[in-house]
């Protein structure tokens, strides 16, 4: 621990936290209830949803999937996190969100839907952990969520093969 940032443990119990499906941690902190709602081909969606996202030294990534909502990331604190994202054409992007814009890291960044994303921290980081935000908007569900399976990424991004095999389960 560095200073007094909390702990992952302090961060789990203060932001009430739970284990995510993609990995990591995370819960929804925000959800439109106004009324408003935006129709998509899988129904009614709110306008906008948010939530907190924790990779962790012993859960450092985020697996492979894909979402029909853009999704908006807010880096928080901790160690930089690299995000991979693969765009239906194939082309590979890597980002890293992270507090040191001198660097090239970013503080925020946008996904859009139909791109494959998936993230991760180093296990040797200095806090061990990496704390970003997200805002979707239309607002998530469940149903418009994908995990990648790795045969099916790979036969589609063959050029990706090594990448897949370690950023899925």
């Amino acid at each position: 621990m560095i200073n007094d940032a909390p702990s992952i443990t302090e961060l789990v119990e203060k932001l009430g936290l739970e284990p995510h499906v993609e990995g990591g941690y995370f819960k929804q902190t925000f959800k439109a209830v106004d009324g408003h709602v935006i129709k998509t081909i899988n129904g009614d969606r709110v306008t906008m949803t948010s939530i907190y996202y924790l990779l962790t030294a012993k859960s450092p990534i985020g697996h492979f999937h894909v979402n029909t909502s853009d999704i908006m990331h807010y880096f928080h604190a901790g160690d930089p996190i690299t995000y991979y994202l693969i765009h239906p054409n194939g082309d590979l992007e890597t980002v890293v969100l992270g507090p040191d814009v001198m660097a090239g890291q970013k503080f925020q960044l946008v996904v859009k839907g139909g791109v494959w994303k998936a993230s991760s921290i180093s296990k040797e980081g200095v806090y061990g952990y990496g704390l970003i935000g997200e805002a979707v908007s239309p607002g998530f569900e469940y149903t418009d969520m994908q995990l990648g399976k790795t045969q099916s990424l790979v036969k589609r991004f063959p050029q990706h093969r090594k990448l897949i095999e370690k950023m899925t389960r």
